[in-house]
């Protein structure tokens, strides 16, 4: 699999709509260029058009407008077989008659390569992702890993130059789930080929992806590093979506040069004239917990603390019945009921205008 020189093939979206019936808009002009031999995550909620864009990619889905490109070649005519992709469904999508085999080897059947070079090719392949053992069960004899790994394999068998994952994890149980992203994760990047992958779960696509697209209601609404969209989301949806534990996001008025927010008056990250209506952000992790009075800090009442294992998540009440989260070590949860202050640590806020990132950060984190 890794001796052949294989040729460049990233993936190359422009000005791509896809209508359906009824003036539905799943995907609204995108623009979109992923590197070839890229990790690719498209992520966003349910019904945000993620899973269409990666079927009109795949040709299963017939674009309304626009283009898409796979290295050198315009593909949004052509039929699924020419485009030159693999595609792993959400379901798997195994042939439950057949054997494991014969499931890794039916796009080469398709091709009409002979049995003999089929059954070899089948062979190298569940070699290299551990199925050898296998190959002569059926989908429903296997676990849900296994089931997973052989679609995996179906779609390396034909050797395509773009691979296409539509929620590939999601029918894994959690433990199941981390060994799957590890082992995703350095398959990819041993095979070098480029990898769009369908995700709704953040977690998931900050730990796998080289690079995140984030979408909504069929639009990218940001596309950076894992690092870039966590730390400086580029509007308030993103703000909102990207964190296991959401970005405080509190209405804010700067008054005096400062940022009056929540009864903080806190010290603005970029400038902002007296008068600004804006939302100051700052992420739960980002916030330091006192139990005594700190300058420039959330002050509240602690209503829930929440364990998340190693940490937990503290809820702050405001005086004015803003909650604000911060995230405190094991070991240091205050008491339900007490007092606390949250004060950011500095270059970890952010500010919005009119929903988008105030970008004169002079105090940004590297």
């Amino acid at each position: 699999m890794t001796g052949d020189r294989r040729e460049p093939a990233g993936v190359g979206l422009s000005a791509l709509t896809k209508d359906y019936p009824g003036g539905v808009r799943a995907v609204d002009g995108l623009d979109l260029d992923v590197p070839d031999g890229a990790f690719f995550a498209l992520l966003g909620p349910s019904g945000c058009g993620k899973t269409t864009l990666l079927r009109t990619i795949a040709g299963l889905e017939s674009a309304t407008s626009g283009t898409v490109r796979i290295g050198d070649r315009d593909v949004t005519r052509l039929p699924p077989g020419l485009r030159d992709v693999g595609m792993v469904f959400q379901d798997y999508a195994l042939f439950p008659h057949m054997t494991v085999a014969d499931n890794i080897a039916y796009p080469l059947r398709i091709k009409k390569v002979g049995k003999g070079d089929r059954r070899a090719a089948a062979a190298a392949v569940a070699s290299s992702l551990g199925l050898s053992d296998l190959l002569e069960r059926r989908p429903a004899e296997l676990s849900g890993g296994q089931q997973q790994r052989v679609a995996l394999a179906r779609a390396m068998a034909a050797r395509p130059k773009v691979f296409l994952l539509d929620e590939p994890l999601s029918n894994l149980d959690a433990r199941l789930r981390l060994e799957a992203r590890t082992f995703l994760k350095k398959l990819q990047h041993e095979l070098g080929v480029t990898t769009l992958f369908v995700t709704h779960d953040q977690a998931e696509a900050l730990a796998m992806a080289d690079r995140i697209a984030v979408m909504e209601a069929g639009r990218i609404r940001q596309v950076g590093t894992p690092a870039e969209v966590f730390r400086r989301p580029a509007n308030l949806f993103v703000a909102s979506f990207i964190g296991s534990t959401p970005m405080n996001l509190v209405d804010a008025r700067v008054t005096g040069g400062l940022v009056e927010a929540a009864g903080a008056r806190l010290r603005p990250p970029v400038h902002v004239d007296d008068g600004e209506q804006v939302v100051y952000g700052v992420r739960p992790e980002y916030l330091d917990f006192s139990p005594t009075p700190v300058d420039e800090a959330f002050h509240g009442r602690v209503v829930v603390v929440e364990n998340l294992g190693t940490s937990s998540l503290v809820t702050l009440e405001t005086g004015d019945g803003v909650l604000v989260h911060v995230v405190v070590p094991e070991d240091a949860e205050p008491e339900p009921g007490g007092e606390g202050w949250a004060a950011p640590r500095p270059g970890r806020a952010l500010l919005y205008r009119e929903g988008d990132l105030m970008q004169n950060d002079v105090t940004a984190a590297a």
